[in-house]
């Protein structure tokens, strides 16, 4: 271990495995190393036993749950969006390769007491059931003009400048209802709060875009796709390409101290007695804990039921996000679904999860509107976990700490944490204009 390396990576969870993928396609020298026994980190999958004595103590789960193996129950569950930046990063790094893919089944928004499929072209809001008569024909117009706007033809602006002009103003133009406008921001731009009503327009209109774009991709009910077995395979995936590039993986590492020379800038780790030096340093909270904040909590529910949700259409992968506003929170709620059908639970298992950003210390309170949805429950695992973020600046100290996972049940915000890091720590952006039907190992899947 005595080398030198340009990167040492701290903690195998899925932001470490992508930044050190991402590091090691560009020819840098890195060390990836993990404390814990298995990959993941926080961001670990685990089968029933393992899941049960982590939230149960040291009973045996009952047999009526079926086999251990056969559960692969995803941590930090998230869907990626089929035309999103986590699937073209993965495209970029070929880790599509060790990957299969499935569509998920549904998406889904929660509005006035009942769940409704999320329209995301004209055609799906004159036949969905969450606006009247007159409010689906001003909807229809302004997803028309969603889907014909082209950012370099000026022709498809109708007069309007989306890099000055809010989205509050855009939305006031086709005179959208509240309600309307919650479902909209919230589960088909994926906005996690109403900041966005006083920001320019364009960056919900990408987002909209995005979400029609992907929801088209594979002709399915949703717009996100999910790995068979679940993520779990993503980290795995991640350390067989980095050993393509000459990258090594350490796991068992314990303390993995990170040293710093006189100046406050890290220079190496040390585990075992042996010290490996390196340029930077890339880790999560839990290796530098003194260089980070802690800005909040999430609350979730992890449920073991032996039926798809109600009103799902009976769909096995669906994701339900409950606007805050629906709820008189301060966040929205998420709620993911996934089953037999991505390989995650034994025949005829489902898996819920439903996660918030915690206002209170008590879940099984907080969490219940998402809860109530899910119909009749075989077992639940409630669980509260902090969110960090960096305080440090990585100039002065060469230290790249990633910010913890949030509540949300997709990518979006988590992959926008990667690339702002990855240009950190390389200087430059990153191209993601890739060939997407690389990811398409799982459309026959899919179908």
């Amino acid at each position: 271990m005595d080398e030198e390396y340009d990167v040492i990576v701290l903690g195998t969870g899925l932001k470490e495995c992508i930044l050190s993928g991402l590091l090691s396609v560009d020819g840098l020298k890195v060390l990836h190393m993990d404390r814990n026994d298995y990959y993941g980190g926080e961001s670990t999958s685990l089968n029933l036993v393992k899941l049960w004595k982590r939230f149960k103590g040291n009973e045996s789960p009952p047999e009526h749950l079926g086999i251990s193996k056969e559960y692969n129950v995803d941590m930090v569950p998230k869907f990626m969006m089929a035309n999103g930046a986590l699937v073209r990063v993965l495209i970029h790094t070929s880790v599509t390769k060790y990957l299969n893919f499935k569509a998920v089944d549904g998406s889904f928004v929660y509005n006035n007491g009942k769940i409704h499929k999320v329209p995301a072209t004209d055609v799906e809001a004159l036949k969905s059931n969450l606006m009247g008569l007159f409010e689906k024909h001003r909807a229809r117009k302004f997803f028309i003009y969603v889907q014909d706007y082209e950012e370099n033809d000026p022709k498809s602006h109708e007069g309007l400048d989306l890099k000055k002009v809010t989205t509050k103003e855009v939305i006031s133009k086709y005179g959208l209802e509240d309600d309307t406008v919650d479902f909209i921001g919230h589960a088909l731009a994926l906005h996690r709060d109403d900041t966005y009503l006083d920001e320019p327009a364009l960056d919900t209109v990408k987002r909209m875009k995005l979400y029609a774009e992907s929801l088209a991709r594979f002709q399915g009910g949703s717009p996100y796709i999910y790995p068979l077995y679940g993520l779990g395979e993503l980290p795995q995936a991640f350390a067989r390409l980095s050993a393509v590039y000459g990258s090594t993986y350490m796991l068992s590492k314990p303390e993995c101290k990170v040293e710093f020379d006189e100046s406050g800038k890290a220079y190496g780790v040390t585990s075992e007695g042996e010290t490996a030096k390196c340029k930077k340093i890339v880790c999560d909270p839990s290796y530098l804990p003194d260089k980070v904040r802690k800005i909040g909590k999430v609350a979730r529910a992890i449920c073991i039921m032996k039926h798809p949700i109600p009103d799902t259409k009976d769909s096995h992968s669906v994701q339900i996000i409950l606007p805050k506003k629906q709820l008189k929170r301060k966040s929205d709620m998420y709620v993911f679904c996934c089953s037999y059908a991505h390989n995650v639970a034994p025949k005829g298992k489902f898996i819920a999860f439903v996660s918030t950003e915690a206002e209170t210390d008590k879940p099984e309170i907080e969490l219940k509107p998402g809860i109530d949805l899910l119909g009749p429950v075989e077992e639940t695992f409630f669980d509260i976990y902090d969110r960090y973020e960096p305080t440090n600046n990585p100039e002065e100290d060469s230290c790249f700490v990633t910010n913890s996972y949030d509540a949300t049940t997709h990518f979006e915000t988590t992959v926008k944490d990667v690339l702002a890091l990855y240009s950190k720590i390389t200087g430059k952006e990153l191209d993601l204009s890739v060939d997407l039907d690389a990811a398409s190992a799982g459309e026959q899947d899919a179908a």
